[in-house]
């Protein structure tokens, strides 16, 4: 019997785990980062008893909204709050992060909805992932005290600087090195007044996230959601996620660029060098524009 009960628990995890996963594959396809905003669409027929046909349509209307609440309910759950924790993750360990997450779903409005050539329904409904009523303000909790972002590390900045290629300035990062790929600030000061930061991880397979951190390639994190003002980060979101320049608009027109060395935690975490971090801490200690969350990472 204890064995018996110990496979059936076994089984158990692994149909979890594969759910979980399988949730996660979904939200991938159907969370838009660059809008911020999760859509589902739900399909439905009418049933063989319908009376007529205005009453074929409704009742197929209404199959095609349960399905896609239903739908909604999976991508929803498979979102990355953080690198290592999804909504249902972060669902399971709190019952109130789950009543908050289901009441943000029975709210998500309907934004398409058409008749079929088949005769069938479908409606395409739709959450944000920040502001009013959002997926973050469900699962995001306001943290006690906001923390200052850190002190720079030591480490000596290079003075080689290239085009970047993309615009803005920078210098290539060598694949073997952890030196600077951002333009250097001379003796610590800020030069550039710069309007966000922009981090570019192309290649790397970095994972859109709600809640993302920055490290140094010390392993100190330079900015995340307790550095800042939290009902900012529920209102616009700490990051966008952009395919490339064209898509960076939130960094604004001056943005300092520097490439990721490598993610962590699951690919959701870009790491920078010690130069190019202390180089984003000083220029924001200027124009602030980690605190604005004037920030992109391209993937």
């Amino acid at each position: 019997m204890n064995r018996l009960m110990k496979v059936l628990g076994l089984l158990s995890m692994v149909t979890m785990l594969l759910a979980a996963s399988m949730a996660t594959v979904l939200a991938a396809e159907n969370v838009d980062w660059n809008a911020n905003v999760i859509r589902a669409t739900g399909g439905g027929v009418a049933p063989a008893n319908a009376r007529n046909i205005a009453q074929a349509r409704m009742m197929a209307r209404r199959a095609a909204i349960t399905d896609a609440y239903r739908q909604l309910a999976e991508y929803v759950g498979g979102v990355n709050v953080d690198s290592e924790t999804t909504v249902d993750m972060a669902s399971v360990q709190s019952d109130v992060i789950k009543t908050r997450v289901q009441a943000t779903v029975r709210g998500a409005r309907i934004v398409a909805e058409r008749q079929t050539s088949d005769g069938g329904y479908e409606v395409t409904v739709e959450v944000p992932m920040f502001g009013v009523s959002s997926l973050a303000s469900a699962v995001i909790s306001r943290p006690a005290v906001v923390e200052s972002f850190p002190e720079q590390t030591a480490e000596v900045l290079p003075s080689r600087v290239e085009p970047y290629s993309d615009g803005g300035w920078a210098t290539p990062a060598p694949s073997t090195s952890k030196s600077s790929s951002a333009a250097p600030a001379p003796d610590g000061k800020a030069i550039g007044k710069f309007t966000g930061l922009i981090v570019d991880c192309r290649g790397l397979g970095l994972k859109p996230v709600m809640s993302p951190v920055i490290k140094n390639a010390a392993g100190k994190p330079i900015y995340g959601y307790k550095n800042l003002d939290y009902d900012k980060v529920i209102e616009k979101g700490m990051a966008s996620y952009a395919r490339d320049m064209s898509g960076a608009s939130r960094a604004g027109s001056n943005p300092l660029i520097v490439r990721a060395l490598e993610l962590e935690n699951h690919g959701g975490t870009p790491v920078l060098s010690v130069a190019d971090a202390n180089r984003v801490l000083i220029e924001n200690g200027a124009t602030h524009f980690l605190d604005d969350t004037n920030v992109v990472f391209l993937r």
